[in-house]
């Protein structure tokens, strides 16, 4: 039996700007998991059983090396995708494939269901390549990794900068800069797998970042889910008709993340905070100028109480929901922050950073 974990993610500043090539963004990786077990079957037929999709346990068999499922409706997309890519990246390497069973169990939703915004569909697709890399002996390093969970997730969902995949893979707190995916998908077309995994990605970067000792994160929940791929699609047509108002906001996205990722090197818990406080204007802007709904009322309440006690807030990832995100300085009141987003209706995830060993 083989079992593979890959963590959530929290987008700590850069969103939006981030899914335009070679953008930074920082993100972290946090201690809930979604977790992929496969062990092989002696007949016919496979299954892939998810917690979340308790009444929906799906069925499949080989019919040559292609996997097929026998239902053409069914909420296991992201894993199947990771499936197709990374057995194809075992067939080109020698690998016979196999029939198995596949269990996936997730931490990234509350026990009613709801999203809290952690980046489920990255960390499967990352806990699906991963389980299945070991399953068939392929030893891949967390480039690769990456790079295989990346072709599979963007597959499926067809744009966003694929920041959360990088932070499931690589854990802990990440500078990551998005690589072209229209070279990506024009590639992928022509070349084999193996050549693809081999070729540096345009614009991709992937920076693990030193945290400062004085630095705590705090996650507040706001319970309400928000869509990031309709929220993503809302401003694509922002930019189409404000191209240079939306160009206006990558550039001071890229100053404000290169700004924020000098205070990471240098040590400087004031300086990102201070950026923290800046990409919140940059994108309260956005926001107003688009007609997107970033920082709902809710969101705004979290970060103006966390300001209260010294702490440099925003929201994390798309907005219209989900988390916001506090940078603040650990021998700060955290009780009393805490209490004060309680009476607000705002729930404080008890969530810590996780970081992936090496390789």
């Amino acid at each position: 039996m083989i079992t593979a974990k890959a963590p959530g993610k929290l987008y700590i500043a850069g969103e939006y700007a981030v899914v335009e090539n070679g953008y930074p963004a920082i993100l972290v990786a946090l201690n809930q998991f979604v977790t992929c077990t496969i062990s092989e079957t002696d007949g016919p037929t496979g299954q892939i059983i998810s917690q979340q999709y308790q009444n929906s346990a799906l069925s499949w068999r080989r019919q040559g090396d292609q996997l097929v499922v026998d239902k053409r409706d069914n909420p296991f997309s992201y894993i199947l995708a990771a499936i197709a890519v990374t057995e194809e990246y075992a067939k080109a390497c020698g690998r016979d494939l196999r029939v198995f069973k596949m269990q996936i169990d997730s931490q990234l939703d509350n026990q009613s269901g709801r999203k809290y915004g952690l980046g489920s569909s990255a960390a499967v697709t990352v806990a699906t390549v991963k389980a299945l890399c070991q399953f068939y002996q392929l030893t891949v390093s967390k480039a690769k990794t990456f790079k295989l969970a990346a072709i599979a997730h963007f597959s499926v969902q067809g744009n966003g900068s694929l920041g959360d995949v990088a932070a499931s893979v690589y854990g802990g707190w990440i500078a990551y800069h998005s690589f072209d995916r229209q070279w990506l998908a024009n590639q992928r077309a022509i070349l084999p797998l193996p050549t693809l995994l081999q070729l540096p990605w345009p614009n991709l970067a992937i920076e693990p970042l030193k945290v400062p000792e004085r630095l705590k994160l705090v996650i507040g929940w706001t319970g309400k889910p928000a869509s990031t791929s309709q929220l993503v699609d809302k401003i694509a047509l922002f930019k189409a008709e404000h191209q240079a108002e939306y160009h206006q906001f990558l550039e001071n996205s890229r100053r404000c993340l290169k700004a924020m990722i000098v205070g990471f090197q240098t040590n400087n818990l004031s300086a990102i905070q201070d950026q923290i406080r800046t990409n919140r204007i940059l994108l309260a802007n956005l926001a107003k100028r688009s007609g997107v709904a970033i920082e709902t009322p809710l969101l705004k309440q979290l970060c103006q109480i966390a300001e209260q006690f010294g702490g440099a807030a925003k929201t994390s990832g798309a907005g219209g929901g989900d988390c916001g995100i506090v940078a603040i300085d650990h021998q700060a009141n955290l009780a009393e922050l805490t209490n004060a987003w309680q009476r607000a209706g705002i729930e404080r995830l008890p969530l810590t950073v996780h970081f992936v060993a090496e390789p």
